[in-house]
């Protein structure tokens, strides 16, 4: 009986310590893993956030971790590894719903080991080209590649990188044999666009509209279902239009915890998540490349996780089917 007081005792005061933590929640820096490299679209989209956030946790530092590789994997289990106090989180794109085909072995389970807090933004997507590209517009783009099958090299951001699935979807689409030149991140690979050492590549908004904006590209088109409103995209047709039926691609990203996070936690950060999604200056940062900001019910974890699960079901099969992993 003493001892089982003594557990019961012991329970109690671990409760107690664990809700006066959760009063308290933040009382120190929080970390954002980003499991790509620094300078890419969803390493932009965190700085931004976690500049939002700041405001919301009443000036408390917000620091980006960049931990790249294995289809974002690594960052990602570096999370679902971390202690469950709400001082490590992870911010992914639709490398979560891609993870399940793509990374064999994958060390934690997407669906049960996080939890999860709600979808942050949409992405859409471009096509882009080298600046020397011969093709003005999308038909004369399809006319260079049917005349240059076999030689076209398409450029992404490594394996299970948003590119990557977009440039997979693109081949497919166009029946075309391309070959495909992984980068260690989006940076590298929009450096050797500009330069003329890669052909083609489709990339989030996010990491184009700049160089879109700046000329040192050329565009194409844009892979949501309706023309975008921004002022350096608006005049690129959708896929659709320019003739590629049923093309469509959104990148979204998404924010977790690791399993266990005590609920009060979680609720304090879905709540300044939302705070923080409605900032001004933020929704401004994300319109401004072409993202949007998330409004729909996907913002709370339930519908997050629905929808996640949604999208593995989507994505599986295709990677399957193409045959392609990030060991």
């Amino acid at each position: 009986m003493k001892k089982l007081a003594a557990i019961a005792l012991a329970t109690l005061s671990f409760c107690a310590v664990s809700s006066v933590q959760a009063a308290d929640y933040p009382t120190k820096p929080i970390s954002i893993v980003v499991p790509f490299a620094a300078g890419g679209p969803t390493d932009r989209v965190a700085r931004d956030l976690a500049e939002a956030l700041r405001k919301q946790f009443g000036g408390v530092s917000i620091l980006v971790d960049n931990v790249a590789g294995a289809g974002s994997s690594i960052g990602s289990a570096k999370v679902a590894r971390a202690a469950p106090d709400g001082y490590t989180l992870l911010l992914n794109h639709i490398a979560m719903s891609t993870m399940p085909g793509l990374v064999r072995n994958l060390p934690f389970k997407v669906e049960s080991d996080f939890e999860y807090l709600g979808i942050v933004n949409d992405v859409p997507m471009t096509l882009i080209a080298k600046p020397t590209m011969a093709a003005n517009n999308f038909a004369e783009l399809q006319t260079w590649i049917t005349a240059n099958k076999g030689k076209i090299n398409l450029g992404n951001a490594g394996v299970g990188s948003a590119s990557h699935l977009c440039g997979l979807l693109f081949q497919s689409a166009l029946a075309s044999d391309m070959t495909p030149v992984p980068y260690k991140g989006t940076a590298p690979a929009i450096a050797d666009l500009i330069g003329g050492q890669i052909d083609l590549l489709c990339d989030q908004t996010t990491n184009t509209t700049g160089q879109i904006e700046g000329k040192k590209v050329k565009a194409y088109a844009v892979t949501t279902a309706k023309r975008l409103t921004t002022p350096a995209l608006k005049d690129l047709p959708t896929m659709q239009e320019a003739g590629v039926k049923g093309f469509e691609v959104t990148i979204w990203h998404g924010l977790y915890a690791p399993k266990g996070t005590p609920a009060d936690v979680l609720t304090k950060v879905n709540t300044a998540l939302k705070a923080a999604m409605k900032d001004p200056e933020f929704i401004k940062k994300q319109e401004g490349l072409g993202a949007v900001v998330t409004t729909d019910k996907r913002v709370e974890p339930a519908e997050h996780k629905k929808f996640v699960a949604a999208e593995i079901a989507k994505w599986t099969p295709i990677i399957k089917a193409a045959g392609v992993y990030a060991d």
